[in-house]
């Protein structure tokens, strides 16, 4: 997989990307990460890449020459399945969006800044608007490390427990059951003892009870779309 993400602040991502998961990926060549100044691709000697708005108001606005002229040349270079804008107004951000993407060989993803992009840019360039929740934030660079996290630990060979990444929350519209590990007895606050039995049968079985009960005490719409998911299968 290749992730090209074009940013006025290619120095937020230093941190998150060499670090863990991602830092490991990159290194065995499961995925590269390139970074892309938007200012590298302005035309005018100050290298500017926002105005005012037409309308008034506070605020400035990406121009969108110099996105235009990122896009298409990094488009020039090879095809792209996506090209991903991270927006407050996007789609919500969920695992099998992530699940999807994940299979995708080159992505896109644009940073917005100040008051957004130029409307023109996400009619003409972009193919997907993608949202991480209903807040806003200074730009789109955290919301675009968030993604592309949660994408690289789902390629194979990104995690070294692979099945781990299946049973994490969301991958079946559940969350994920409690988790322990030694000691078994600590300040005497105890692992259940069914996890201490060696019993596969029954330990799965807890498992899924635990996951369900905290689906409905936490995000009952997740059942809610399961269910719905599961009448649609039975009609079909």
């Amino acid at each position: 997989m290749r992730i090209d993400i074009l940013t006025i602040f290619p120095s937020m991502f230093r941190g998150p990307f060499d670090e863990s998961i991602i830092k490991r990926a990159r290194e065995k060549g499961l995925v590269e990460i390139h970074l892309h100044n938007i200012r590298d691709f302005a035309t005018d000697r100050h290298k500017r890449v926002d105005d005012y708005p037409f309308s008034g108001g506070g605020g400035m606005v990406m121009m969108v020459e110099p996105i235009h002229r990122a896009i298409e040349f990094l488009k020039s270079e090879r095809n792209y399945d996506e090209v991903i804008y991270t927006t407050p107004d996007g789609i919500p951000f969920s695992q099998p969006l992530a699940n999807r993407l994940s299979m995708c060989q080159n992505l896109i993803i644009l940073c917005g800044h100040y008051k957004g992009v130029d409307q023109r840019i996400r009619d003409h360039l972009v193919t997907m608007e993608i949202s991480i929740g209903d807040y806003v934030l200074s730009g789109g660079e955290l919301p675009a490390a968030v993604i592309t996290d949660a994408l690289v630990r789902l390629i194979p060979g990104a995690i070294s427990d692979e099945t781990s990444a299946l049973t994490d929350s969301f991958q079946d519209n559940l969350l994920a059951p409690p988790v322990y590990t030694r000691p078994a007895d600590y300040m005497g606050w105890k692992v259940p003892e069914i996890l201490l039995s060696g019993n596969d049968k029954q330990i799965e079985q807890w498992k899924m009870e635990q996951a369900l009960e905290r689906t409905k005490r936490l995000r009952p719409h997740l059942l809610r779309a399961l269910e719905k998911e599961e009448d649609r299968t039975k009609k079909d």
